[in-house]
């Protein structure tokens, strides 16, 4: 199978509550962005990848997303506990057992994303044949943010997050999207060896990039032309912040 027929895996998490939106009557991504649920910007950007598998990862209130994509071509992992990203791309492992193909992990609060952007990133990885390609962003202030440290030779070196960052790594305002692409079989191959030995109790999906590169495969990076593209919404300011963006870009066409 050539890498422009590979089969091409998206998994969306969606499991997390969020409590900076103010609503407890409906999970974070079923809160409406124009009138239209933030997931299904979501699916929508997988289904312009001409995605073979969509998997959505729920958990608190799923039912509720479940009800949001019953039309949509749609399959879905539980987790309910949110043990962190590592934890989540493990609750959909069992659907994915024998897939061979390429699997993008996408967040479910993360409208802006363009298609054109993820076909960027998918075209990248397979021309190059990194086993995994992380999507990055420069950011004027990258303060919270984890920095992506590059190796010598421009690939993915590791993520340090802003609390663990020396000053020289400060320095950097390359950050993490929280957005990949994987070779599939090495992302299972790999996936339950991470741990949860961190000050958060979690499992990070970013340890499964240093396993890979551990193993002497190529990890590469791409960055997104627009960092407001990779911005997640955790409160209602960034909904509306997110909404007027939206409007903005359609006046401009």
């Amino acid at each position: 199978m050539t890498a422009n027929t590979r089969h091409l895996a998206v998994l969306i998490m969606a499991a997390g509550k969020g409590t900076r939106m103010k609503r407890d009557d409906i999970p974070k991504v079923c809160n409406l962005v124009l009138g239209k649920p933030l997931i299904q910007y979501v699916v929508d950007q997988a289904k312009s990848i001409s995605a073979t598998r969509i998997i959505c990862i729920v958990g608190h209130q799923q039912e509720k997303v479940r009800e949001v994509l019953q039309d949509e071509p749609v399959e879905f992992a539980e987790q309910l506990e949110q043990l962190g990203t590592g934890h989540a791309v493990q609750q959909a492992a069992p659907l994915l057992k024998d897939f061979q193909g390429d699997v993008i992990v996408l967040s479910g609060d993360v409208p802006l994303l363009q298609g054109s952007t993820l076909k960027a990133l998918l075209n990248k990885h397979q021309r190059e044949h990194y086993a995994a390609t992380v999507l990055t962003a420069l950011a004027d202030d990258p303060f919270g943010y984890g920095r992506v440290i590059r190796t010598d030779a421009d690939l993915f070196d590791y993520v340090v997050e802003q609390k663990d960052a020396s000053e020289e790594e400060l320095k950097t305002h390359e950050i993490n999207s929280g957005i990949y692409v994987f070779d599939g079989e090495l992302l299972f191959e790999n996936l339950f060896k991470i741990n949860n030995s961190n000050a958060q109790g979690e499992y990070y999906l970013t340890e499964v990039l240093t396993i890979i590169k551990g193993l002497g495969k190529k990890v590469g990076v791409e960055i997104c032309e627009t960092f407001s593209e990779i911005q997640g919404i955790n409160t209602v300011d960034e909904l509306k912040t997110v909404e007027r963006k939206i409007l903005a870009s359609k006046e401009d066409r």
